[in-house]
């Protein structure tokens, strides 16, 4: 009888141990995640504040041309997005969140109205450019600054309306009808509310901007080959291709902040239980913050649709 009371015992033993090592690992691993995202988005707080003051600096002295306006509003969207990162910050200095479930849809939603809304402007400033390149004048001109601000302003309207309504309504339904204290403490953990549906909307997005990303690069670059090729030694002090170098500088940005993000979302979507990593792909999508950066040094200055001078 002794004999089978030391078997069972550890028995019991081993399996209320063998747990607490899985649970420390797994709190491990988040708590590493945790340390990067907050050491990501603090990096970019501070450097996207320098760079947007810096950028509205520059802005002053320029005029109000299609690519002037692009930029003013790619502005305004980073602005709107790091109002947000303290409290993402907060959070992962923490690991506990008490504003509740709403106010957690809010901020999560708005890291995807900026890289969305940064992707929108970097396309129109890139194909402003490129049109111009190859001689559009033309057809750009039928395009005038009030039209490009009343464009500005719809999509901003559309965008501040909408995605809310769609946030409050559709976005992490499956959170509240599971509310417990458990999410009242836990945030920005919504990949179990990703529907089939939604799925089928994330592959057509994340495959439009990894294709439209990667064309304009290209094509950008093969602007700059041309201009190379055309002035040689003397082409960096062409302002011709000081200008058209700065767009390639926006293209490599979607590149590199937008497409490795889209290329795990297609692996991410079948395997929500990944959202750790989801997040931290996600975080690195918001250093296109430092893109303004790229304007710093001697400004380019080059003929705009309107027969003007622009300098950035």
């Amino acid at each position: 009888m002794a004999s089978t009371d030391t078997q069972d015992m550890p028995l019991t033993t081993i399996n209320s141990t063998s747990s607490l090592p899985l649970t420390s690992k797994n709190e491990d691993k988040e708590e590493n995640y945790s340390i990067i995202l907050l050491a990501i988005y603090s990096v970019v707080l501070v450097t996207g504040i320098i760079s947007l003051s810096l950028m509205m600096h520059i802005l002053k002295s320029s005029s109000t041309s299609i690519t002037s306006i692009a930029v003013l509003n790619l502005i305004f969207a980073h602005f709107i997005f790091l109002i947000t990162v303290p409290f993402r910050i907060y959070y992962y200095a923490t690991e506990h969140w008490h504003l509740g479930l709403g106010m957690c849809k809010m901020i999560s939603g708005m890291i995807h109205i900026h890289m969305y809304m940064s992707f929108i402007f970097y396309v129109i400033i890139l194909i402003t450019r490129l049109m111009a390149f190859y001689r559009k004048d033309e057809q750009l001109a039928s395009f005038q600054r009030i039209h490009a601000l009343l464009f500005s302003a719809v999509v901003w309207i559309v965008v501040l309306v909408m995605v809310p309504c769609i946030i409050h309504f559709s976005y992490g339904k499956h959170n509240e009808k599971n509310n417990s204290t458990l999410t009242d403490k836990v945030c920005f953990k919504f990949g179990s509310s990703i529907e089939d549906k939604a799925k089928v909307v994330n592959y057509i997005i994340s495959t439009l901007i990894i294709v439209v990303a990667t064309v304009l690069t290209v094509l950008q670059a093969n602007v700059l080959w041309v201009l190379y090729r055309k002035h040689r030694q003397g082409c960096t002090s062409q302002q011709d291709f000081g200008a058209q170098l700065k767009s390639l500088c926006f293209a490599l940005i979607m590149v590199v902040c937008f497409i490795p993000y889209h290329m795990f979302r297609f692996y991410y979507v079948e395997h929500p239980k990944l959202e750790n990593i989801n997040e931290v792909f996600l975080s690195l999508t918001t250093f296109n913050c430092l893109d303004m950066l790229t304007f710093l040094g001697r400004r380019s200055c080059y003929m705009s649709v309107f027969g003007k001078i622009f300098c950035l």
